[in-house]
């Protein structure tokens, strides 16, 4: 169906339909009378029906006139709802979220950030997927995600990043370990433990601080066991299989069956950061990134 008219022929004639007065329907629309009584002309000569009866006393709608009128209030509802969700959408209000995350930042920060932004912006739908570090690196720059969060530090060109949390790494012991009583350990007391560490297709970035800073205490970790998420470290640990570096972000969880010492040197630490492309940021965006900095400003 070719429609041939347009919306402000549609407005003129509600105006008149709700009051069945072209005068009174003219001052509401802020024209004159002759203007008004053109567009109602032109609507039903584009429709093909009458939608009035004039007399010199009365307006009154025909049949037609009334479908039409209960119609066009339907449309111009659907359309005033359609520009306010047009202009939620520019400025960000409603859209769609893409966020990659890794262990460290999901047992991390980005619970308390996630539910902060759908408090504040509950129409914005947010689609989360696991993705180790090096993965999001490619995911980022072909802009299959939006915001990604990570091992940092990153320097990847077209990339910006923020720090979101800088945390200690820890030991994590079996509950009745011979160490376990200690109350701070240094890296070289793992010299002759075995290891539990993440897979290194899922903890590659991980894995080679963790041989960094054993290498410079003089030894090479002895891995025993491979796990592919933090619960599976976690356990293998509980079974007394072998001992593992983690992040201190360990001690917002409730396990009994392992014990966390801290390191004596306060230098080895994990920073998980924010990152985004610049050339791709998305209203939606915008407002997360918002919120981030100032949730985050001055978090170290």
């Amino acid at each position: 169906m070719n429609i041939r008219f347009d919306l402000r022929q549609v407005r003129a004639f509600l105006a008149v339909a709700n009051t069945l007065h072209f005068k009174q329907a003219a001052e509401v629309l802020c024209i004159t009378q002759p203007a008004l009584s053109r567009l109602i002309k032109g609507l039903e000569e584009s429709i093909g029906a009458e939608l009035f009866t004039r007399t010199t006393r009365q307006v009154e709608l025909t049949v037609a006139g009334r479908l039409f009128m209960e119609e066009c209030q339907q449309a111009i509802t659907h359309l005033e709802r359609a520009t306010h969700l047009a202009q939620q959408a520019a400025s960000g209000d409603i859209g769609h979220l893409s966020i990659a995350y890794n262990d460290f930042s999901i047992n991390g920060v980005l619970p308390s950030i996630l539910e902060t932004f759908k408090e504040k912006y509950p129409e914005i739908s947010v689609d989360l997927v696991y993705m180790p570090s090096h993965t999001q690196h490619k995911a980022l720059l072909d802009h299959e995600i939006d915001v990604g969060f990570l091992i940092g530090p990153l320097d990847i060109e077209g990339i910006d990043t923020f720090r979101a949390a800088l945390e200690r790494i820890v030991v994590i012991l079996p509950k009745r370990h011979h160490l376990a009583g200690m109350k701070r350990l240094s890296i070289r007391d793992l010299a002759d433990e075995k290891f539990i560490l993440g897979t290194e297709s899922g903890w590659n970035e991980f894995r080679q601080y963790i041989f960094k800073i054993c290498l410079q205490a003089g030894f090479t970790p002895q891995i025993v066991q491979e796990a592919s998420t933090s619960s599976g470290i976690f356990g293998l640990v509980a079974a007394n299989m072998g001992v593992s570096l983690y992040s201190d972000c360990i001690n917002r969880f409730q396990r009994d069956d392992i014990t966390v010492v801290p390191l004596d040197h306060d230098d080895y630490t994990v920073e998980t950061i924010a990152a985004w492309s610049h050339a791709y940021a998305t209203p939606s965006f915008r407002l997360f990134q918002q919120l981030l900095q100032s949730k985050l400003s001055g978090h170290t």
